[in-house]
């Protein structure tokens, strides 16, 4: 974590004497004092001694200063307080990650999948990572377990805004009357940063355009072979005009699912595969139906996404088709 992002707790020592005005004298430095016997004197972070067990001081909260996506078009504005302005290293080209899916919860796999992401990239020692974005789905895309876009998108926003110094998420595809394809709203990150902003900037002042890759995991790859799902001019369009990061999963093998493509083998040169060193299974779906069964699902996801479904009562009332259950 960004040692600047952390909120500045100072322990302030109670007086147990209400008869004396002078201040008390200060501790041994040996002398141990109880947890009652201080305060977090950072609002809103002060424990409450009946609290629930996911209500305790949460440092996955949205930091100060960060405001949150909006709701609705007309308020709409592209997020950038952690896309780099200026590239440290002119010889490397400029470099955004975007990654388009439900989220319906967002996991730990989904946080820990940008990392893999930028520990591949810097060994090609070709980008720089300038900036990475979650782009939730709306909700016309109309998919069994898909909560209401606006928790999802908040959900996003507490997983990745204390957790992460370069994650950011853009409600932008979310907000949308119409389901959006993925190569429209590619489109979309590549106008407001590419367009609109020019890029970033390198030390000389020279305005250098951004490549934008789409980081997907091995089954959203895989059904790029399915003509039902994603049309032959989108995948043209994805892989040439921006390219992939595409993460393995267990049982997947991505580099023969490459070859056997025609259009994704076309593009290969556009395709960047990541091996999963450390092996995460945790799916949405999986989250869902432990949450729907009552099971715990602590450590599959932060503290505050949680806390959130709990606040909000999501997922416990709803049913989704068996098979999306045995997909798992």
């Amino acid at each position: 974590m960004d040692p600047s992002l952390a909120p500045n707790f100072t322990p302030v020592l109670r007086s147990t004497s209400s008869s004396s005005s002078s201040p008390s004298p200060p501790p041994a430095p040996d002398s141990r004092k109880s947890p009652a016997e201080y305060d977090l004197a950072f609002p809103p972070y002060s424990l409450s001694a009946n609290r629930t067990p996911h209500q305790s001081a949460d440092l996955e909260e949205v930091p100060h200063g960060v405001s949150r996506q909006a709701r609705d078009l007309a308020s709409y504005e592209f997020p950038t307080h952690r896309l780099a302005e200026v590239l440290q290293d002119s010889a490397m080209q400029p470099l955004v990650v975007v990654a388009c899916g439900s989220f319906s919860p967002i996991t730990y796999l989904h946080l820990r999948m940008f990392e893999m992401a930028i520990d591949t990239i810097r060994e090609t020692n070709q980008y720089e990572v300038v900036g990475g974005y979650y782009s939730p789905v709306s909700d016309h895309y109309r998919k069994a377990g898909l909560a209401p876009a606006k928790h999802r998108v908040r959900m996003c926003e507490l997983a990745c805004e204390r957790t992460s110094s370069w994650l950011m998420v853009d409600a932008w595809e979310s907000l949308q009357p119409t389901y959006q394809r993925t190569a429209v709203v590619l489109d979309h990150f590549n106008y407001e940063i590419n367009v609109l902003r020019r890029g970033v900037k390198t030390k000389s002042g020279e305005r250098r355009p951004v490549k934008i890759l789409l980081l997907a995991g091995g089954d959203l790859i895989e059904s790029m072979g399915d003509p039902n799902v994603w049309a032959d001019e989108d995948l043209h369009h994805i892989l040439g005009r921006y390219g992939c990061l595409i993460i393995e999963r267990t049982g997947s093998d991505v580099r023969s699912f490459l070859l056997s493509h025609d259009i994704m083998y076309q593009h290969r040169h556009n395709v960047i595969v990541i091996k999963q060193l450390i092996y995460n299974d945790i799916s949405s779906t999986k989250v869902r139906l432990f949450i729907r069964r009552g099971m715990s699902v602590q450590y599959l996801l932060p503290n505050s996404v949680i806390r959130y479904i709990e606040e909000h009562g999501l997922y416990v009332g709803m049913s989704e088709p068996v098979s999306n259950v045995l997909k798992f």
